[in-house]
C-alpha cells in the first residue's frame, strides 16, 4: 500500500471511533474510581497503575513486536482492552479493587502497545513519503475523538450510568479490532519479518515452504553453506589479526561509523556494498539502535518534558475554569478544548500542503514546543474570552506542529528500529505525564496556577532551547567536516587543486 488511500482512511476512522471511547472513559473511569475506593487517594492509585503498566509496556513494546507482527499486537491489545470493559461494563454495580486495578492495567498497557505498533508501522502502509500527511490524518482524527469523547461522557453516564460508558469504550476497541482483522494492512516489512512470523504476512509462508522444501530436496546444499561459514570464520579470524596490527586503520574505521551510523548500519558485510533487505540481527542490532538514537535521545526526552508540562495545565485548568467563571466553569473547559482541537486541525492543514519531500526534523520540533509552552502560560494570564481563544487555538496549532513533526521524525529510522524507538517514547512520554500529575497537583495547593504552569512549561522551553542549540552545534560541526573533506579531495598529490576533485573516470 502506498500513498495516504481510502485503505488507511478507514483504517484511521476505526482508530477515532477506539480514540473517541478513550477519552470518554478518561471521565467515566476517573468518577467510577473515585465510587469504587471512596478516596481521592484511591483515584490516585488507579491512575498510577494506569500509567505505570503503560511505562512498563513501553519498555517492553520493542522485544514484543520483534516477536509477532505489529498486525497482531494491533488486533491482540484491542480484543483485551474490549474484555477488561466488558467485566467493567457486566459489574459496573458491584466491582471489587482488585477487578478495577487489573482491567485498569490491560487498558495502560494495551494502549501503549496499539501506539507504539500503529506509529511504527505507518511508514509500511503509506510509504515514507506520505508519512507525514498520514501522520497529520491520525492527529486530526485524535482531536476530534477528544472533543467528541469528552463532551459526551456526562449525557452517556447520565442517561445510562457507568456501565453504559463502559460498553460504549469497549465496543469501539471492537470497531478498531474488527477493522484491523478485514482491512489487513501491511504493517511490517519484508526485510523485517523474523522466521517466527512470516506466516501472518501474505505471501510470506509460501515462500517460507518452498525454502524448507527446497532445502529437504538438496541437503548438500546445506552442509555447502556450513563449510562457506567456517571458511568465513577463518576470513574473520585474518580480519582481526590485522586489525590488532594496524590499530590506527581500525580506529579511523571507528571514526568513520561513529559519523554515520545510520549508513554503517545499513550495509552489509560483503564488501562493504548495501543489500537490500539485509536484516541486521543481535548484538549489531543494538549498536545501531544506540548509534542513530543519539541525535534522537534529544528528541525523545524534550517529548518527555513536553509531556510533564502538559500535566501541568491539564492539572490546573479546573483551578482556572472555577476562577475565571464560577458559575460555568466546564463552558470555560468546553471552549478551551474546542480550540485547542481546531488549532490541531489547521496544523494538519499547513504540513500536508508543504512542498513534496520537504522533511521536518528537531529543530522544528524544538521551535513548536517553545511556541507551545508560551501559549499555553498566555492562557492562564486571565485573558477575556477572544484572547483565550486565540491563546488556546494557537497552543493546539503548535501541538498537533509538533506531534506530527516528531511521529514523523522517528519513522524514518529504518523498521524495526522505530518499535524501539517508539517504545522507549512511550516510556518518556508516560513517565513525564505521571511526574508532572504528582508534582503539579502539590504545587497548586501553594501556588497560583498561573505560577505551577510558568514554572512548568518554562522547564520544556529551556529543553526546547537546549536542544536548538545542540542541534545547530551539530550541523555546524558535520559542515566544517564536509568542507575539510572537500578541501582534502580537491588537492592533487602536490597540494594543487584539480577543480573536479577527481580525474575523468576514475
Amino acid at each position: 500500500m502506498t500513498g495516504v488511500d481510502g485503505r488507511f482512511r478507514s483504517l484511521v476512522v476505526a482508530h477515532a471511533v477506539s480514540a473517541y471511547g478513550t477519552y470518554l472513559n478518561l471521565i467515566a473511569l476517573s468518577l467510577f474510581s473515585y465510587e469504587v475506593t471512596g478516596s481521592a487517594l484511591g483515584v490516585g492509585a488507579v491512575m498510577a497503575v494506569r500509567l505505570l503498566s503503560g511505562v512498563a509496556a513501553g519498555l517492553a513494546a520493542g522485544a514484543v513486536t520483534a516477536r509477532v507482527t505489529r498486525r497482531t499486537v494491533m488486533v491482540t491489545t484491542d480484543l483485551a482492552q474490549t474484555l477488561a470493559m466488558a467485566v467493567l461494563a457486566l459489574g459496573a454495580r458491584d466491582v471489587s479493587p482488585g477487578v478495577l486495578f487489573g482491567a485498569v492495567l490491560v487498558l495502560g498497557a494495551g494502549n501503549t502497545l496499539f501506539n507504539v505498533a500503529l506509529r511504527s508501522a505507518v511508514p509500511v502502509m503509506v510509504g515514507q513519503d506520505s508519512r507525514a500527511r498520514a501522520n497529520g490524518v491520525l492527529v486530526t482524527a485524535r482531536s476530534v475523538a477528544t472533543v467528541l469523547g469528552f463532551a459526551s461522557a456526562a449525557p452517556i453516564i447520565a442517561f445510562g450510568g457507568f456501565g453504559l460508558a463502559f460498553a460504549v469504550n469497549g465496543a469501539s476497541f471492537a470497531v478498531s479490532a474488527a477493522a484491523v482483522l478485514v482491512l489487513r494492512p501491511r504493517t511490517d516489512s519484508a526485510a523485517a519479518v523474523s522466521p517466527a512470523t512470516e506466516a501472518d504476512q501474505p505471501g510470506d509462508a509460501a515462500a517460507g515452504a518452498r525454502r524448507s522444501a527446497d532445502a529437504k530436496a538438496n541437503p548438500t546444499s546445506g552442509a555447502d553453506r556450513s563449510a562457506s561459514s567456517a571458511n568465513n570464520l577463518v576470513t574473520k579470524a585474518d580480519r582481526s589479526a590485522d586489525a590488532k596490527g594496524n590499530p590506527a586503520t581500525e580506529a579511523d574505521r571507528s571514526a568513520d561509523a561513529a559519523n554515520n551510523p545510520v549508513a554503517d548500519g545499513d550495509r552489509s558485510t560483503a564488501g562493504g556494498r548495501r543489500r537490500p533487505g539485509t536484516r541486521v540481527r543481535g548484538g549489531r542490532l543494538g549498536l545501531r539502535v544506540a548509534g542513530v538514537a543519539g541525535p534522537l535521545l534529544g528528541l525523545i526526552a524534550l517529548r518527555g518534558l513536553d509531556a510533564l508540562a502538559s500535566a501541568s495545565h491539564n492539572v490546573a485548568l479546573p483551578l482556572a475554569a472555577t476562577a475565571a467563571e464560577p458559575s460555568e466553569p466546564a463552558l470555560f473547559m468546553t471552549r478551551f478544548w474546542s480550540a485547542w482541537a481546531v488549532g490541531t486541525l489547521l496544523a494538519h492543514q499547513v504540513l500536508k500542503r508543504r512542498p513534496h519531500g520537504t522533511t521536518w526534523g528537531e529543530r522544528a520540533f524544538a521551535a513548536g514546543t517553545c511556541a507551545m509552552s508560551l501559549c499555553f502560560v498566555a492562557a492562564f494570564t486571565g485573558p477575556p474570552a477572544p484572547a483565550l481563544i486565540a491563546a488556546a487555538l494557537a497552543a493546539g496549532f503548535a501541538d498537533g506542529w509538533t506531534e506530527i513533526v516528531y511521529t514523523s521524525r522517528l519513522q524514518a529510522a529504518p523498521d524495526r528500529q522505530r518499535d524501539r524507538l517508539f517504545g522507549l517514547s512511550a516510556t518518556a512520554e508516560q513517565s513525564g505525564f505521571a511526574l508532572g500529575t504528582i508534582a503539579a497537583a502539590a504545587a497548586l495547593e501553594t501556588l497560583s496556577a498561573l505560577t505551577v504552569v510558568g514554572a512548568f512549561h518554562g522547564v520544556a522551553a529551556c529543553g526546547a532551547l537546549a536542544l536548538l542549540f545542540t542541534v545547530r552545534k551539530r550541523h555546524a560541526r558535520k559542515a566544517t567536516n564536509r568542507s575539510c573533506t572537500t578541501a582534502e579531495e580537491g588537492e592533487d598529490t602536490h597540494g594543487a587543486s584539480t577543480g573536479a576533485g577527481r580525474l575523468p573516470g576514475s
